[in-house]
């Protein structure tokens, strides 16, 4: 049983058959204040009555997957241990990824900007700007060098 709709128990679904693991998996479907209204199993949504036992032990799993979630990352985040591919940016520390994030709407946002972009974030000055740019871009401008050496 996940945590997660359609999506994510098709997902599950190509992982295990790529393993060659064979288990029934189902999903808990949510209504939209993130309450569970039904499972999904077997591309069927099959809804539970609310007031059923079957309900209260689904309610009962998701609200502890929920807490368990929430504790992990707690403990990462007390640790030291939530990575950002930002921070292997030279000239990026916290308050320039902060500002990346709330900049731009993605990771792909940031990958994709131009040095132009980069530099009307407040916080940033050219030097990290270009950090940015070339950290995202290095390989492509790598493989373009070498494409034209081997030509030559």
């Amino acid at each position: 049983m996940m945590d997660g709709g359609k999506g994510q128990v098709n997902i599950a679904l190509e992982v295990l058959d790529e393993l060659h693991i064979s288990i029934p998996v189902c999903g808990m479907v949510k209504d939209d204040h993130h309450r569970t209204r039904g499972l999904y199993y077997q591309n069927i949504e099959i809804p539970i009555d609310h007031n059923s036992e079957g309900f209260r032990l689904i309610t009962r799993v998701q609200d502890e997957a929920h807490r368990f979630a929430i504790e992990f990352h707690r403990k990462l985040r007390s640790q030291g241990q939530v990575h950002s591919i930002l921070d292997d940016i030279p000239g990026i520390g916290p308050a320039r990824r902060k500002a990346l994030m709330r900049t731009f709407a993605s990771l792909d946002e940031i990958k994709n900007a131009e040095v132009e972009d980069l530099k009307k974030i407040p916080s940033m000055d050219e030097k990290s700007a270009k950090n940015v740019y070339n950290f995202f871009r290095g390989s492509e401008k790598e493989d373009t060098e070498a494409t034209l050496m081997e030509e030559q």
